[in-house]
Formats: C-alpha cells, sequence, structure tokens
C-alpha cells in the first residue's frame, strides 16, 4: 500500500511539473514569436517617434506614453478604493446580508464584459459630463474594470496575514487601524503587488472600453510644455489619448500605413517588453517595501 502511494505521489508530481512545463513554454513561444515578428521595428526611433499617416516609417512614441500616462491615472484612482474597500470587507465588514449584497456585486461587476464596462463609460464619463473623449474618461472607465479585481486581491491579501501579526500589534497597545495601516498593509504588499501587475497589465492591453472613452486619435503633443492645462501637453488628462494597445487594432484594421504589418508588430513586441518591464519593476519595488516594512533588511 505505502509503494502505491509513493508511485501515485511520483506520477502526480511528473504530472504537476508537465503542465507547468506547458505553461512556460506557451508563454516562451508567444512572447519569442511577438519579438521575432517586431524585431525590426525595436529600436529608438520606433519607441519616440510620432505615427506619420499614409507614409512608412512611423513610429509609437505618442501612443506609448498615453499607455503609461493611462496606467498612471487609473492606478492613482483604483488603489485607493480598491485597497478601503479590501480593509473594509477584511476587517470591519461583519457578515450580513448587506456584506452579502457588496460581494455579490463586486462578482457580478468583475465578470461583465470590457466592452459593456466601455459602453458605460461613453454615457457618464464622454456624454454626461461633456468631457468627449478624455484620458481621464478612459483611466475612470478602466478603474470601474479593474475596482473588483483590486478589491479581492487587497482582502484576500489582508487575511492571509498571520494573525499572530495582528494579535502582537493590537498586544502593544496599538489601536485597531494603526494595526491596519503600520502592519497588515505592510505584511500584505506582496499579494497587494500581484492586484497591481494584473490590474496595469489590464490597462495596457484594454482596447474596446478606450475605444469609446479615450477615443482613436490623438493631439500633437509638445512634451516641452508641461502645463497640464494646455491641450497639447502630454501631461493634460482632458485631452484624446490613443493608447498603444488602441492603435494596434487601428492600424490592423483601416492600413493607416503602408507598413501597418510591420507597425503592428514592433508595437506589439514593445507592449509585450513593457509589460515584463513593469511587472518586474513592480516585483522588486513589493520585495524592497516588504523587506523594509517588515523589518527583513535589517536583520541581514
Amino acid at each position: 500500500m505505502k509503494i502505491k502511494s509513493q508511485s501515485a505521489d511520483k506520477a502526480a508530481t511528473i504530472v504537476f511539473y508537465i503542465i507547468a512545463g506547458i505553461v512556460v513554454l506557451l508563454l516562451a513561444v508567444f512572447v519569442g514569436y511577438l519579438l521575432y515578428q517586431g524585431r525590426d521595428r525595436l529600436n529608438l526611433h520606433f519607441i519616440f517617434s510620432a505615427p506619420v499617416f499614409g507614409k512608412e516609417g512611423g513610429g509609437i512614441g505618442p501612443q506609448l506614453f498615453n499607455s503609461l500616462y493611462m496606467v498612471f491615472l487609473s492606478m492613482l484612482i483604483t488603489l485607493p478604493i480598491g485597497l478601503s474597500a479590501g480593509i473594509y470587507l477584511a476587517e470591519y465588514a461583519k457578515p450580513s446580508k448587506v456584506t452579502n449584497i457588496i460581494r455579490f456585486c463586486i462578482e457580478a461587476l468583475s465578470s461583465l464584459p470590457s466592452i459593456v464596462i466601455g459602453l458605460f463609460g461613453l454615457l457618464i464619463f464622454v456624454n454626461l459630463t461633456g468631457w468627449k473623449y478624455t484620458l481621464m474618461g478612459g483611466a475612470l472607465t478602466v478603474s470601474v474594470l479593474n475596482l473588483p479585481v483590486i478589491t479581492r486581491i487587497s482582502e484576500d491579501a489582508l487575511r492571509n496575514v498571520s494573525p499572530s501579526i495582528k494579535e502582537a500589534s493590537l498586544a502593544l497597545g496599538a489601536t485597531h487601524w494603526q494595526t491596519i495601516l503600520k502592519v497588515l498593509v505592510p505584511s500584505a504588499i506582496p499579494g497587494l503587488v500581484t492586484g497591481v501587475i494584473l490590474t496595469t497589465g489590464r490597462v495596457f492591453g484594454e482596447a474596446a472600453a478606450l475605444l469609446y472613452t479615450a477615443g482613436m486619435s490623438s493631439p500633437v503633443l509638445h512634451f516641452s510644455n508641461l502645463n497640464p492645462l494646455s491641450h497639447g501637453s502630454p501631461l493634460n488628462p482632458f485631452r484624446p489619448a490613443e493608447t498603444l494597445a488602441v492603435y494596434i487594432w487601428q492600424v490592423n484594421s483601416e492600413g493607416l500605413a503602408p507598413d501597418a504589418r510591420k507597425i503592428a508588430d514592433g508595437a506589439s513586441a514593445i507592449l509585450i517588453i513593457a509589460v515584463f518591464l513593469f511587472n518586474i519593476v513592480a516585483r522588486i519595488i513589493g520585495r524592497s517595501l516588504n523587506a523594509k516594512f517588515t523589518g527583513k533588511s535589517s536583520r541581514k
């Protein structure tokens, strides 16, 4: 019987290793294919120059900046609200009908297609506000899309912190809020970083919701103009902004340039590299903050 159990354990281990290997292989093939197809456009000229419609040799500079700015604005909105909601559900909400309704709303919102959220953003953040197509409208729409993810991940990350850490803080005389702010949240940073990575990746790759809210064009940006109230300033959140994912879709569907396929391949490769770099940087910052707040760095 013991031999059979050991054999079953070895077989299961081998199966899980094979499945993990397949996942890694699929990712490597996918990323490798995109990088290979876009290898000719992996240069600084393509990254920093603006598109030249109707001619070859255009770049993706404004679109890449718009994507990064969209991530910044959406995280500025999503993180405080999502983290606060996660803290409430993990530390303050008692089991009740109201809590069940809140959880049901979060799950329902997380399952809505992005195109539906985009139409909601079109009605509220474009038409009702009178802003028309803007970066802010796109950021608010994407925030609605990502709030359920951040909320659930924040709640789970806080609940997964060892209860002994919380009890030790309370035993030392800290208030509940001080324990949350200075003990639980720093200890939950690795889980929170995972949520940030998931949501930022979704912002980078989102196209459907932003078609209806941020628009499919951008004004000529003057990067020397840092006045956020100026129409031509890249920092103006109330201007139309075509993100990189939207530009890839537009180039492929409308054929705005003779080398449209090469532009789309290069933009896709840059998008993948940007997502990977952001993930790596977020992991490094998350580990550094976790080590700082939990005192691991001082023990080395």
